[in-house]
C-alpha cells in the first residue's frame, strides 16, 4: 500500500503529535512491565498486578492509558477484565529497544550509572522520600 507523503509543515506538526503521544504510552517503566506482562498472552487485572508487583488502582490508571493509546485491548468475562497487546508493531519496538539497552550496558557497565541519571527528577524524589 503506498503511502501518501507529508506536503506541509503543518501536516508534519500533526503527524509528530500523534508520534510522540505514541511513545508517550512507552514513557514509564511501570507501563513496560505491563507490556511485559501482557507480551505473550492476554492476561486478567489480578495477573498483571502480581507480575509487576504494583496496586491494583496504579495498575488500572495505566492500562486505563495504554488502552486509550492503542497498546492494549480489553476483553470482559463477567466480572473479569483481561488485557492483551492491542499493537504488535509498539511491542516489537518496545522489546527491540530493551534489548538493546541492555546490549549495551553489557558491554559498557558505566553506561548503567548513566541510564539510572536518566530517570526524571520528580520521580527519583518520590523514590527516595
Amino acid at each position: 500500500m503506498k503511502r501518501k507523503p507529508v506536503r506541509s509543515a503543518g501536516e508534519a506538526d500533526e503527524v509528530f503529535a500523534v508520534v510522540a503521544a505514541y511513545f508517550a504510552v512507552l514513557a514509564e517503566p511501570m507501563r513496560l512491565k505491563i507490556m511485559r506482562a501482557v507480551c505473550e498472552d492476554e492476561r486478567s487485572v489480578g495477573e498483571i498486578v502480581e507480575a509487576v508487583g504494583a496496586t491494583q488502582t496504579n495498575v488500572s490508571r495505566h492500562l486505563a492509558l495504554m488502552l486509550r493509546g492503542g497498546a492494549v485491548a480489553r476483553r470482559k468475562v463477567g466480572n473479569h477484565v483481561y488485557y492483551r497487546v492491542a499493537d504488535p508493531t509498539m511491542m516489537e519496538l518496545c522489546r527491540d529497544v530493551c534489548m538493546r539497552i541492555v546490549a549495551r550496558m553489557d558491554e559498557d557497565e558505566p553506561m548503567r550509572a548513566e541510564l539510572l541519571h536518566l530517570t526524571p527528577r520528580r520521580t527519583r524524589a518520590r523514590r527516595a522520600a
